[in-house]
């Protein structure tokens, strides 16, 4: 039985670690243009910024919820938050893009310790009476850092301080490791439970390889031969990982869970509905603040709506499902993410930060009020797909997904963005007449994107001119990714529709 003083030790230690790995995902999107400038990176370097993270997340997510159960929940949430915080000063010391993006690999092996254990230390610490009271309080202040975390990361990145993105997580695990290894007892080992080292490698290894054939494409080709290798490589590693899962005694993922039609569905759904957001939410700042000329701050505030309309309406949406059934918000709640989406796709460049309540507030919107249906309902189908006894699992194997669909969308959207944005720069400057060398010289700015320089051997007028396509060529990138989002989520209408039951028919099991 805890004591008043171990509860609030608990709370104040999982929360704030669990705000690091919240604030560091959402804040960094809206940082990403400054930090591009600053080291002065490509496209695919910001891509592999962002999915070099989620990529070991996912990967080692559900290894690390089984490393608390075999040795301590305490001892591996510690493990996580001294990692993550050691490869938080790292990224923020960071003198070029292959220190940064290292570094958040190493972010993300500390994150996939981190982040199963916050809810485990609670689950496990707390007595039923008092159970529900902990995970909501946790919920409200992750909710509330999920919010903030973009006004942050823009707030930071407005006045030049963008590293400070990364800094802000030392403070954090200093406090929540004080309070944890003062106060905050070792909870009871599973010791039966094995690791499946395997499972996680073949996933680290087939996700790679998937993850960097998408994003190097657009620098080799998809005919060059280690493009090539490292796609198919990929593929051959997920089917193996799937033979290994099948035939595991204690696999990372079991497999069986799969043959409910609703859990399958229900996470099909979150892989289309999840990446069509994570691919989106990556090409959206840079649009804002490098094309439509939005400051950073201002641009973290835009993702408020979105993070808002969530927060609220999450609540009210978990509630309506337990009345009526997951099925119809599973349905409309994607209705309102695609619409929005879509939305998204139809303005060009705009007048600035002035026109955003006619031109990107509707969407956010509709977007805000589509994933804030969505989210709980989500769950709950998750949830009551299973039986009681394999909740726990179903939660990780769900939360797995969400953050694999993000690190594949992300490099596929961004690996078409690059081909999209090269097609439409080099369509609209083809009657300039470049010379070979003004050529050669955006032939290299290309894989910068919208932050691509006009070359130094044109002339002044046809600077002018590739200065301004560039932009305009970013936003047919942008609207490509919003399109492609709408039709992701436009495809989890279908599946909802197909897998989802009715109330009547939809047994908690």
């Amino acid at each position: 039985m805890l004591t008043p003083k171990q509860q609030k030790a608990v709370l104040i230690s999982t929360i704030l670690a669990s705000s690091m790995a919240f604030i560091d995902s959402t804040a960094l999107n809206v940082a990403l243009p400054a930090l591009q400038e600053d080291l002065n990176m490509s496209g695919s370097s910001l891509l592999w910024v962002v999915n070099g993270y989620a990529l070991f997340l996912s990967a080692l997510l559900l290894i690390g919820g089984s490393l608390g159960d075999q040795y301590g929940r305490k001892r591996v949430f510690l493990t996580g938050i001294t990692v993550f915080t050691i490869s938080s000063a790292l990224c923020g010391l960071s003198t070029s893009p292959l220190m940064l993006i290292i570094s958040r690999c190493i972010q993300g092996i500390g994150g996939a310790l981190m982040v199963p254990g916050s809810l485990a230390i609670i689950s496990a610490l707390f007595g039923k009476e008092k159970r529900g009271w902990a995970i909501g309080t946790w919920s409200m202040f992750s909710a509330m850092t999920t919010v903030f975390g973009p006004v942050i990361g823009g707030w930071l990145a407005g006045q030049g301080l963008w590293r400070m993105v990364f800094f802000i997580n030392i403070p954090l695990a200093i406090i929540s490791a004080f309070f944890l290894i003062r106060d905050v007892p070792e909870t009871e080992r599973l010791t039966q439970k094995k690791l499946d080292l395997a499972g996680a490698l073949l996933a680290i290894l087939a996700l790679g390889g998937i993850t960097y054939g998408f994003i190097e494409a657009p620098n080799s080709g998809f005919s060059h031969p280690t493009i090539l290798i490292a796609l198919m490589g990929g593929g051959i590693l997920f089917l193996a990982f799937l033979a290994h899962e099948h035939q595991a005694k204690q696999p990372m993922m079991p497999l069986p869970l799969f043959q409910s039609k609703v859990f399958t569905g229900a996470n099909l759904i979150t892989l289309f509905v999840y990446g069509a957001l994570g691919g989106f939410l990556f090409f959206f700042p840079l649009n804002l603040i490098q094309v439509q000329g939005y400051p950073a701050e201002l641009a973290g505030l835009t993702l408020l709506p979105f993070g808002l309309l969530i927060a609220f309406l999450s609540r009210w949406s978990g509630a309506l499902a337990d009345k009526i059934g997951t099925r119809i918000p599973l349905i409309i709640g994607p209705m309102f993410t695609a619409s929005g989406f879509f939305i998204f796709s139809l303005p060009g460049i705009t007048a600035g930060p002035s026109s955003f309540w006619n031109t990107f507030l509707p969407p956010m919107l509709l977007l805000g009020i589509g994933m804030g249906i969505t989210v709980a309902p989500l769950t709950t189908a998750v949830m009551n797909a299973v039986p009681y006894e394999r909740t726990g699992t179903a939660s990780g194997v769900n939360n797995t997904v969400a953050r694999t669909a993000g690190v594949l969308a992300i490099a596929i959207m961004g690996a078409l963005g690059l081909f999209r944005f090269e097609e439409s720069l080099t369509w609209r400057i083809a009657h300039l007449e470049l010379n070979s060398t003004a050529l050669m010289q955006l032939k290299k700015e290309v894989v910068r994107l919208a932050e691509a320089q006009p070359p130094e051997a044109a002339t002044k007028e046809q600077q002018k001119v590739v200065e301004k396509a560039i932009k305009f060529a970013f936003i047919d990138t942008f609207k490509q990714s919003a399109l492609i989002a709408s039709i992701l989520s436009g495809i989890s209408v279908f599946i909802a529709y197909f897998t989802i039951p009715g109330r009547k028919k939809q047994k908690i099991k």
